[in-house]
């Protein structure tokens, strides 16, 4: 990997720099990747604006919010044992539960109902 910084010096004058840079301190600079590694990454930045890889990422996002809620808490655990900190997670996995249960249950989903009774939705 190379990277080019350009002075601020040299920056500064330039008449396209707003659309270079928007560092204030300094000039722009740039990261280049060996090709191999760059073409890899233009190509799945591309994959990435198909409808195809958003529809598989929806299901990663739901994941990752779970998760989320449930890691929140247990990166540290509050007792010392094998046998206390696994008490731990189980408790915590079942508030989580309980907790999804009742948003479930109790509050409007969107997506249980489908788009004709989305509040902006333009359907006879």
């Amino acid at each position: 990997m190379i990277v080019a910084a350009f002075p601020l010096n040299v920056c500064r004058p330039c008449p396209v720099r707003t659309l270079c840079t928007s560092a204030q301190r300094s000039g722009r600079h740039l990261t280049l990747h060996p090709r191999a590694i760059q073409e890899t990454l233009d190509a799945a930045r591309a994959e990435q604006t198909t409808p195809v890889w958003r529809d598989r990422y929806a299901l990663r996002c739901g994941i990752e919010a779970t998760i989320h809620q449930a890691v929140t808490g247990l990166r540290r655990a509050r007792y010392r044992g094998i046998k206390k900190v696994r008490l731990e997670h189980i408790v915590c996995a079942i508030a989580v539960n309980l907790i999804r249960l009742d948003a479930w249950w109790n509050r409007p989903s969107l997506e249980r109902n489908g788009p004709a009774s989305w509040p902006d939705s333009n359907q006879p």
